[in-house]
């Protein structure tokens, strides 16, 4: 388990404050990542707080959603209802006196509530202003930004599924993720601008567009070709044999990459002649015999534990691995030494959170795992003493 540096270490961006409107997954996730960074984090919430608080089961020994705490640790919860005066006032000097505003509302949204980038640019130039929406704000502005929805419409879930069965949705929101992930990125890449010019930007993400770029190659052949790829299940469109087998007793993976893991797995399993078929021989010629490829290898592997096959493989150079479920994907990664869980504890209360540690690894500036996810409203006698900052860097 990762180690916990304590409230108060400093971090990379140290001294950031970031005013968080955000909600659900994409935004909450970027600013979670700031927040383990070392920003300074307040998660600005209506009086029922974020949806996903009330989205269990699962709960944590607290009672708390473990959708909602996977998102939110190391920040401070403010309630601010921007319905009445007094809540948006709250808002406003809190968004006014921040680095980076992060919202994701609808489009038009903030406007109504004058906590719009020009108009908080006015008071506060140096501000990045990031907005995370479904469809970009033009003629997609009224689509409602869900994961589910945009995995449909971009394309994602018309190759995820087996061949025959219907398309289907990742296990995770996905899309919310590497949305997430963009917005990260693109509010460093906003910084990153502002120290040198002095000016604060504005940083626009979309789900279906982080959709889109995510297709990678699936993408690109589609525009090349004009023709959208159809699901495969567990198979590759470019690369043979890259897929899912059974085993004796369980499922693995085998991920041959080039002609010579494929000559090293030939002999792994006893048929090393299959190397020099001419309808193997190269990756090409594999994809285009896909299905005769399968019909030689699957009675082969189904002779022996998937356990001993993963051995074998590994040590012939050859890419192979259990289908492991999540927990044993946890215990998998810290027999490798990788620090991928982090506990984390509020010292007033006790109350613990153990999360995925985050994986990006600065030698001289680690990510700073403080403290839980807060409850709602936790930090609301905090903030007042705090919004007149002369420390903006």
């Amino acid at each position: 388990m990762v180690d916990v540096l304590p409230e108060g270490t400093p971090g990379v961006l140290s001294g950031l404050r970031v005013a968080d409107f955000s909600r659900v997954l994409a935004g909450p996730y970027a600013t979670m990542m700031l927040a383990d960074f070392g920003a300074d984090v307040i998660k600005i919430e209506p009086p029922h707080g974020d949806d996903t608080r009330a989205w269990r089961p699962p709960v944590d020994e607290a009672g708390e959603s473990t959708y909602f705490g996977a998102v939110n640790r190391n920040k401070r919860s403010v309630v601010c209802d921007l319905t009445t005066p007094e809540g948006l006032n709250t808002a406003t000097r809190l968004a006014e006196t921040a680095d980076v505003v992060v919202e994701n509302f609808r489009p038009g949204v903030m406007e109504r509530f004058g906590l719009y980038e020009r108009t908080l640019r006015a008071a506060n130039p140096r501000l990045v202003y990031c907005s995370i929406t479904g469809f970009g704000r033009d003629a997609g502005a009224a689509l409602p930004g869900y994961d589910l929805l945009v995995q449909a419409v971009g394309g994602l879930m018309s190759i995820t599924g087996a061949p025959d069965g219907e398309p289907s949705k990742v296990g995770v929101a996905l899309v919310d993720v590497l949305t997430g992930l963009n917005a990260f990125s693109g509010i460093l890449l906003a910084l990153r601008k502002r120290d040198a010019t002095g000016h604060g930007s504005r940083v626009d993400v979309e789900l279906l567009g982080s959709l889109l770029a995510a297709l990678t190659n699936q993408a690109s052949g589609t525009l090349a070709t004009g023709r959208s790829p159809a699901r495969l299940g567990n198979a590759h469109p470019s690369i043979a044999p890259y897929e899912l087998f059974a085993a004796a007793d369980r499922e693995l993976v085998v991920a041959v990459g080039n002609d010579r893991q494929f000559a090293a797995f030939a002999a792994v399993l006893g048929r090393p002649e299959l190397a020099e078929d001419e309808r193997f021989a190269t990756n090409e010629a594999r994809v285009a015999h896909r299905d005769t490829l399968r019909g030689e290898l699957a009675p082969l592997l189904a002779a022996l534990p998937a356990a001993d096959w993963v051995d074998t493989l590994t040590a012939a150079r050859v890419p192979a691995g259990l289908v492991n479920g999540v927990a044993e994907a946890f215990e998998f990664a810290e027999s490798l030494g990788l620090a991928a869980v982090v506990e984390t504890t509020d010292h007033a209360t006790g109350r613990r959170s153990r999360q995925p540690a985050t994986p990006i690894h600065l030698d001289t500036a680690p990510a700073v795992h403080r403290t839980p996810p807060p409850l709602l409203g936790a930090h609301d006698a905090r903030w007042a003493d705090e919004t007149d900052r002369e420390d903006r860097p």
